[in-house]
């Protein structure tokens, strides 16, 4: 047969024609292409009703230790137990709201019930009677406007203790330098702390890091009962908010915060402009009934010398 006259243009191949199977019945590839697409449906099907679920072993599979013991604990626990993100895990967290005058914030479930209970359980031997600071002097004193008992854990003592200074950094945007060791407080039926304010009026206190610019408040434990942190001096209706009824008697004398285990209160000692904020003036009301545990974290406008 003569070649065609008409030239093939460079570059482009001319396209493959397969020949078409006899009697008009499909090929087997194709017969076995959509077998495997129908069989394909029919699983994402059953995955998607649950009737079948696919085994998945690295998240949650229990692992064997060297003795042959199977360990329980999910993976991710296993995993956060590194300490490097702190212990157990945490609800659904959000931050609320409080007050602008002064500023206080909520941040829920800042603290898993496995890190309170750390805390506490660090804490709970060395316990002693708390002081508060002499404004002449600078140091500590006893008095009876504060009641409870307390002891301080040194900064960056332990992975857990660095692990949750850090997320206090990262919530607050404050460096971990900037911040003193934490301080874990227990409050017994009857034990309180009187209106005060958490910035100093001396200057001995602010030769090191400076002024202290805002608190973090961690409630350790829930409290059946009183144990409020109070603002009396804040810029709101209290008799408004939605908890109104369940405060105790001194807490409706100003916007009060009821602890809850695990969640955080954020409040600011000193306004935007650098100046002290005489609204963050705040207090403990009484326990009424059972035990109030708590961790404060103070932080400074420059480097604390822990």
């Amino acid at each position: 047969m003569a070649p065609s006259s008409r030239p093939l243009m460079r570059g482009i191949r001319p396209p493959r024609v397969f020949p078409s199977t006899r009697g008009g019945r499909a090929s087997p590839y194709a017969l076995a292409l959509a077998a495997l697409l129908l069989a394909s449906a029919f699983l994402l099907a059953l995955i998607a009703f649950g009737v079948f679920s696919l085994p998945v072993s690295a998240p949650n599979a229990a692992t064997t230790d060297a003795g042959g013991d199977a360990d329980p604990r999910p993976a991710r626990t296993r995993a956060r137990r590194d300490l490097s993100e702190g212990l157990g895990e945490r609800g659904a967290q959000w931050t609320e709201v409080i007050s602008w005058e002064p500023r206080a914030f909520v941040y829920h479930n800042f603290l898993s019930k496995e890190e309170c209970d750390y805390l506490i359980g660090l804490a709970k031997p060395h316990m002693v009677k708390s002081t508060v600071v002499d404004s002449t002097t600078g140091k500590s004193k006893d008095s009876r406007v504060r009641t409870s008992s307390g002891m301080f854990l040194q900064r960056g003592r332990d992975k857990v203790i660095r692990a949750i200074e850090k997320r206090i950094a990262d919530y607050t945007f404050i460096p971990m330098e900037h911040g003193e060791g934490l301080q874990v407080l227990h409050y017994e039926v009857g034990q309180k702390y009187e209106p005060h304010f958490d910035y100093f009026l001396d200057e001995y206190n602010t030769k090191n890091g400076g002024q202290r610019m805002a608190t973090l408040l961690m409630y350790l434990s829930d409290v059946e009962e009183g144990g409020e942190t109070i603002f009396p001096d804040a810029n709101v209706n209290s008799s408004s908010l939605p908890w109104y009824n369940e405060l105790s008697e001194c807490a409706r004398k100003g916007l009060a915060v009821k602890p809850k285990m695990g969640d955080a209160l954020l409040f600011w000692s000193m306004k935007p402009d650098a100046t002290l904020d005489p609204l963050s003036l705040h207090g403990g009301c009484p326990v009424i009934k059972g035990n109030k545990w708590s961790s404060t974290k103070w932080m400074h406008v420059h480097e604390y010398k822990a």
